[in-house]
């Protein structure tokens, strides 16, 4: 039997205060007044937002400390690259090609070489840059998954947030079933974004919470329907079987849904996040990915680890708290909020 969502009162001051246990306290009213202008710096704050990752730390002051063109430059690059957890593979191809042309006398100087190494960069990412397309179907229906803590939750209401600022009719779908806590953080966020919430109780089965949503946003005729998952474990086999499940049940009603599988990757948590794409995407065939919590102590590089390894478009970054601090991803402003066309950093 379809549940139909009903609107409850704001939240009580206990739900206001409640941490979210996957990427911190839900944004808190300052948000909205803050979002036209959050929105309009957008990529004009990259360089700031990133500018504490480990990979824009190393190439901020490679070429300061390397000024001569020479294979020390080359060794350290490929140093920097490795330890902002960039992969071997990406870091190795990379050098490898830079010092092919460097020993053809291709590069005038270091200068010249820094160029070169941003255009390979941007090169890396610009085929993963694939903006999400909602408009292919109604409702579209996106599934969000990943481990815990990465920030789901969190992600789906600025998802939300974002989708409501340009006019589109939202749904959202607590499937997260596991944590009592986790359905009342995802009803914090409709509330917040005036979106109905299909939900049931805790323990109950993810699946028909999914399904319940999905027939529900049919019969609106809802433009966007985005469902959470519980975090899981990319070794929890079981949990990961779940995920399988919950795809056959909503493809009962549409064999096409869902039509986004969207993982959310934590940037703090390295070659790690590679493992986990590997694991989730041969459980349910992710087609999209957000890196979240790049703005911190994120080593940075994995972007390029991700992109190299799987090809899988790069739909959102995190760059902050705020609702509108999800920007879409664009390869030639993180690779210049990485390295910029001049060092004007300080040292």
């Amino acid at each position: 039997m379809l549940k139909f969502w009903k609107k409850k009162n704001s939240p009580s001051p206990a739900h206001a205060s409640e941490t979210d246990a996957e990427g911190g306290r839900p944004d808190p009213g300052a948000d909205d007044d803050n979002a036209t202008a959050s929105t309009a710096s957008g990529q004009r704050d990259w360089r700031g937002r990133l500018s504490t990752s480990g990979i824009a730390r190393g190439l901020g002051g490679l070429f300061r400390r390397n000024p001569k063109l020479d294979d020390a430059l080359l060794d350290e690059l490929e140093t920097v690259l490795l330890t902002s957890d960039a992969g071997v593979t990406a870091s190795t191809a990379l050098v490898d090609r830079l010092r092919q042309r460097m020993n053809k006398r291709e590069f005038a100087d270091a200068a010249a070489l820094r160029r070169a190494l941003r255009e390979d960069l941007v090169g890396i990412l610009e085929p993963v840059a694939v903006p999400l397309d909602i408009q292919a179907h109604t409702p579209f229906v996106m599934l969000v998954v990943g481990v815990n803590g990465v920030g789901k939750t969190t992600t789906i209401g600025k998802l939300a947030h974002r989708y409501r600022e340009q006019g589109r009719s939202i749904m959202l779908a607590a499937g997260d079933t596991f944590r009592a806590a986790a359905v009342e953080q995802l009803k914090t966020w409709g509330e917040r974004n005036r979106v109905p919430v299909i939900a049931q109780g805790q323990g109950a089965d993810s699946a028909s919470v999914i399904f319940d949503a999905v027939q529900g946003a049919n019969a609106r005729r809802v433009d966007v329907l985005i469902a959470d998952t519980a975090g899981r474990l990319h070794t929890q086999g079981g949990l990961m079987d779940e995920l399988g499940k919950i795809a056959r049940v909503i493809r009962k009603i549409d064999e096409q849904s869902p039509h986004e599988v969207l993982m959310v990757i934590d940037g703090t948590t390295g070659q790690n996040a590679v493992n986990q794409v590997r694991q989730f995407h041969q459980a349910i065939g992710v087609t999209g990915l957000v890196v979240t919590k790049l703005d911190g102590t994120a080593r940075g590089g994995v972007v390029f680890a991700l992109a190299r390894e799987f090809g899988l478009p790069i739909r959102y970054i995190g760059l902050g708290e705020g609702s509108a601090d999800l920007q879409p991803f664009d390869a030639a402003a993180f690779v210049d909020s990485l390295l910029p066309d001049s060092d004007d950093r300080q040292p």
